[in-house]
């Protein structure tokens, strides 16, 4: 059976911004370097991987009211007096473009209201009855990684050209926790780029021995209730005294697994399934090359 290619579309597309020069424009002026780099990603990855399916998953809320509520840290230094995500007044213009290429190209997308692109491949991984690499450059995608049902993490950080494959192997050889563990480890050490405080005094390393013990935060709290000992030295206190973050961070560190996800298709069209609408896409904005590229590899997939 062949492979299922889930896209972590924010990721992709804000790596495109910072990796494209800005001066990379439409006829008009207006920025096209994320519009153009994100074209180019998906023309490469699935030249390179050959996914029968592809779906761009998208972020329907960047700061979800659920993790909101359970940490009120979540994301807020990121956010806007409005509630909006600070995003480069240069990238918020091509999000829509972005969309509209994908639609005129007939790829498929996938979103759910109230919730983030993460909890979108994490329900789309849940159901998938056919492997998966998900195309991410966050780690905290790599709690899906799941060997015994072919779910990869294909990983962007150092580009599509270079991508790292993310198995549970892959897990363990970078942390030392199981390959399963991913989400109670991040939740212990906390995550500063969303807010997420962490157990204070506890780092990597430290998260990682209590991970290899209890396997779960849950373990890690009944554990406290129930007097067991079996703690590292030294984290039982950290962890006692830490106890009401331990008791709201699942929902906020773990993707959702139910999102009410709407998603039609995701064979990968040989042809645009609008073509006139992605030819006038390509004169306004100019996406020449990029646009050649994207349609090639499409006409090329065994999709």
């Amino acid at each position: 059976m062949g492979t299922l290619m889930l896209l972590d579309s924010a990721s992709m597309y804000f790596r495109a911004f910072y990796g494209v020069p800005e001066t990379t424009t439409a006829p008009d002026g207006m920025p096209v370097n994320a519009i153009r780099g994100f074209m180019d990603m998906i023309a490469r990855l699935v030249r390179a991987r050959r996914p029968d399916r592809l779906i761009a998953c998208l972020d329907e809320s960047w700061r979800p009211a659920f993790r909101v509520a359970a940490i009120g840290s979540y994301r807020a230094h990121r956010a806007n007096p409005d509630g909006s995500e600070q995003v480069p007044a240069a990238l918020t213009a091509q999000i829509p473009v972005i969309i509209e290429v994908l639609s005129a190209a007939g790829l498929a997308m996938a979103g759910a209201h109230g919730y983030e692109a993460d909890d979108i491949i994490g329900t789309l991984t849940a159901s998938a009855d056919q492997p998966v690499d998900v195309v991410t450059g966050d780690r905290d995608l790599f709690q899906v990684v799941d060997d015994s049902r072919q779910i990869r993490v294909a990983y962007i950080a150092r580009g599509v050209a270079r991508l790292e494959i993310i198995d549970e192997a892959a897990i363990t050889a970078r942390y030392a926790i199981p390959g399963r563990s991913y989400a109670a480890f991040a939740a212990l050490r906390g995550d500063p780029s969303d807010g997420l405080p962490g157990v204070p005094g506890v780092g990597e390393k430290t998260a990682a021995a209590l991970v290899r013990v209890f396997g779960t935060v849950e373990a890690m709290v009944a554990a406290l209730d129930a007097g067991h000992g079996g703690f590292p030295m030294g984290t039982r206190p950290k962890l006692a005294a830490a106890r009401d973050y331990l008791e709201a961070c699942v929902p906020v560190v773990e993707v959702a697994t139910d999102a009410p996800v709407d998603v039609s298709g995701g064979w990968l069209p040989s042809v645009p399934s609008d073509p006139v609408r992605f030819a006038e896409l390509d004169k306004r904005y100019d996406l020449g090359s990029s646009a050649g590229r994207l349609l090639s590899a499409l006409a090329a997939s065994p999709g």
